[in-house]
């Protein structure tokens, strides 16, 4: 499976952050969003990739595309707005919070299915479950964070596609498991 992690220099992972950062504060501020220029060939690459914002260490917004259907700057950009005031879990960003806010970008490899969890390597993939019209991700870090074994990361990616925790073991229920560079800025 390819894995994206170690796959950008300091500056191309620096031009994401600071797009996010940029698309953020100019949509709180009512102002146009730049056209970014981008001559990184990385960065201009199709790719799946998530936003995550924090506020003091707790989740403040987080959204992604899973499927690589965009130039990665132009997903980044995107999902930083979407993450900052399009997450139904919580209200949009406000301006008083701006400078409190951390920010972590998950580049995503392609999907892989797979047939056995012995797989999934935690820490390393992570989850995207799919049975029926239900469908639920979990990023590779997220495990780590809540320090989850396998089952557990199983279970709580069931829990997120709104399927019962052991939805896994059906048949009809596809497995999928992907890897991601993960970096951000406090």
């Amino acid at each position: 499976m390819e894995t994206p992690e170690g796959m950008f220099t300091e500056v191309e992972k620096r031009t994401l952050i600071d797009i996010v950062k940029t698309v953020i504060k100019c949509t709180l501020e009512g102002k146009a969003i730049p056209k970014f220029r981008i001559d990184s060939p990385a960065l201009q690459e199709k790719r799946g990739a998530f936003v995550t914002l924090k506020k003091h260490h707790r989740l403040r917004g987080c959204i992604g595309h899973i499927e690589a259907r965009k130039p990665l700057y132009k997903t980044v950009e995107e999902m930083a707005v979407a993450a900052a005031f399009n997450d139904p879990r919580f209200p949009g960003v406000r301006s008083d919070e701006y400078n409190d806010l951390s920010i972590e970008i998950s580049v995503l490899s392609p999907l892989k299915r797979i047939e056995d969890i012995s797989e999934i390597t935690v820490g390393i993939h992570g989850i995207y479950i799919v049975r029926g019209l239900n469908s639920g991700l979990l990023l590779p870090q997220v495990a780590t964070e809540y320090k989850w074994d396998r089952l557990n990361f199983l279970e709580e990616t069931c829990y997120k596609a709104g399927l019962d925790t052991d939805a896994w073991k059906e048949k009809d229920t596809k497995i999928y498991i992907f890897s991601a560079d993960v970096f951000g800025e406090e």
